[in-house]
């Protein structure tokens, strides 16, 4: 049987006194990848390199010089870069491309002996909300393999869901880690905007996107993020701040906790979700915090801003993706104009063609003032509106998601209740907070429930603190 570590501790004391070793470690987890593979959460398993590895850090304990994370092993998601190793962002465009470097927050990892064990589904470019848009076929839920299991970072939340690795790397552009892991009963975070890197991060939209974490616990999700984060010179974006601990003292200090009212009341919310924000809101009552309920009528527009703008730079980013100098290049081009319309054409999908167009025709003469301008004002406003609660309030809750895991294939034919199904994440990425998704209650189908926690910009560590006093039990 498979040992679960619900921590990096319990890793750590397993190791110290000998009960498992590294190279075990990452043996169970191969084993249960093959187990799990109808999953389809791996794209790729780097099984020899891993074992080879977990021999040098048995060595590194053994003798005293092994790094902060030594024997956790993790997966990253297939948009971030990883020298000498495949990455496609799930897509066919990029068929066979192999990065020439390694991601900052990655390397940052790997230097402290992090194991990384191969390379997770997605939806394509991170464009998604199931993971059904990956070139590579769906993620399955593994409570329940009729449910998608989120996106766009589905395989990093089932994989350390079904406990095929121990932690997983995802990127949130709207809410991409927070949503799969609240349908998967994870710990998902989005960091401050610029505390972790995005240098190595295929970009899908640059001012939201971020990496963060799929993990297990508060406890795990502090220690990555204090070892990725920090000042980076090839990121013009990242925080010009050196990293910390990120520990946080309450100190017993009764907190204020604004609740978004339209969030409870929107049509389409499901009971059990509304019943667990409830609880939780109950419980903090009962504990002596103030939680009072806001209205927020801006959540009305946040999924038209998040669409136009990052449909726009989607349309810049992924220019450079044109059958020239990299990836798929097709065979029936015969010029260089067929080159790039024909490569494009056949390499990507539906959904990545449809933002990309989206975003070309909010950018084009005659438009760009009526939509990505006025989408940049809104945009301010929200942020603006934002603080207003901030200068008022330590914290903001809401359900991660109207409901929990939905039927593969529900949505798939309809890209605005898809849409939807992030319209309580993508307030974060719009103002640059950080976010994190939490596991509370189960609903009546036995499926996992998320509740959303948001902070003030750069209150990562008191954001991580609050949970923590929380106490939620990840599924």
């Amino acid at each position: 049987m498979l040992e679960n570590f619900n921590s990096y501790t319990q890793i750590n004391d397993a190791l110290k006194s000998k009960k498992t070793s590294v190279v075990q470690i990452v043996t169970n987890y191969l084993q249960n990848i093959e187990s799990k593979k109808h999953l389809n959460a791996f794209l790729e398993v780097w099984a020899d390199e891993a074992i080879a590895q977990a021999q040098l850090i048995d060595e590194k304990i053994a003798n005293g010089t092994a790094g902060k994370v030594a024997g956790m092993v993790i997966g990253i998601k297939d948009n971030i870069c990883y020298k000498n190793h495949k990455v496609s962002a799930s897509s066919k465009i990029l068929d066979n491309f192999t990065s020439l470097y390694t991601a900052t927050a990655l390397d940052r990892l790997l230097n402290e002996d992090v194991i990384v064990i191969g390379r997770l589904n997605c939806d394509e470019f991170a464009m998604g909300a199931s993971n059904e848009n990956s070139a590579f076929g769906t993620v399955l839920n593994d409570f329940d393999n009729t449910k998608v299991s989120g996106g766009s970072s589905g395989g990093s939340a089932v994989s350390v869901q079904a406990n095929l690795c121990h932690a997983a790397l995802g990127s949130d552009t709207g809410g991409s880690i927070r949503q799969p892991a609240a349908f998967t009963g994870n710990f998902g975070y989005k960091p401050t905007y610029g505390l972790i890197s995005r240098w190595g991060l295929i970009a899908y939209a640059s001012s939201f996107d971020i990496i963060g974490t799929v993990a297990k616990s508060v406890e795990d999700t502090r220690l990555l993020l204090s070892i990725m984060a920090g000042i980076d010179e090839n990121d013009a974006t990242s925080i010009q701040e050196p990293s910390t601990d990120f520990k946080f003292d309450l100190e017993n200090k009764k907190q204020k906790i604004a609740y978004i009212q339209e969030t409870i009341d929107m049509e389409g919310v499901q009971p059990e979700v509304k019943e667990a924000t409830f609880k939780l809101i109950e419980k903090l009552k009962n504990d002596g915090h103030t939680v009072e309920p806001i209205s927020f009528p801006e959540l009305n527009y946040v999924i038209p801003i998040y669409y136009t703008l990052t449909t726009a730079e989607a349309s810049s980013n992924l220019a450079r993706f044109a059958g020239m100098h990299y990836g798929l290049r097709s065979k029936n081009a015969v010029d260089l104009e067929t080159t790039i319309r024909k490569s494009r054409t056949e390499g990507f999908g539906p959904e990545v063609k449809r933002r990309i167009m989206l975003g070309t025709f909010v950018l084009s003469a005659g438009y760009y003032d009526a939509y990505y301008t006025k989408a940049q004002k809104v945009r301010r406003l929200v942020a603006n509106k934002t603080q207003e609660i901030f200068n008022q309030f330590d914290f903001i809750l809401s359900p991660t998601t109207p409901t929990t895991a939905f039927k593969i294939g529900e949505k798939s034919n309809d890209p605005i209740q898809m849409y939807l199904a992030d319209i309580f994440t993508v307030h974060a990425n719009i103002v640059g907070i950080p976010a994190i998704s939490f596991p509370y209650g189960i609903d009546n189908e036995k499926m996992p429930i998320g509740l959303q926690l948001m902070a003030n910009n750069k209150e990562d560590a008191k954001l991580l603190a609050m949970v923590d006093y929380i106490r939620p039990n990840n599924l």
